[in-house]
């Protein structure tokens, strides 16, 4: 696997970590509407690796006047959601200095 592949991955996984937040952020916007579905976050890996997200709705029992969104658990979502694309950027970092060397490296 090249260096270029494992950017790759490391883009599709913010990627997948931004949608991630922004169903949290959209559960959070509309934690006072009746009747509201909490919107979850699945995530699958890709057959030429990395990861895609895709978000649905939590299918768990609303009350007609509420909704079934916890702010504990969105926060907690919103928190690993950070963390994960914040290592994702790292990897990303790492393989553009990686490159940086090699084409240093090429020029000398």
């Amino acid at each position: 696997m090249g260096i270029s592949a494992i950017m790759g991955i490391a883009v599709s996984g913010m990627q997948a970590q931004t949608t991630r937040l922004s169903a949290a952020a959209n559960n959070v916007a509309n934690a006072l509407t009746p009747g509201y579905d909490r919107a979850v976050t699945s995530f699958s890996t890709r057959p030429t690796g990395g990861v895609s997200a895709s978000v649905s709705p939590s299918g768990e029992p609303t009350l007609p006047d509420s909704s079934n969104v916890d702010l504990a658990t969105e926060m907690l979502d919103a928190i690993g959601a950070e963390l994960s694309f914040k290592a994702n950027a790292s990897v990303f970092e790492t393989g553009a200095d990686m490159w940086d060397v090699l084409m240093s490296i090429k020029r000398d």
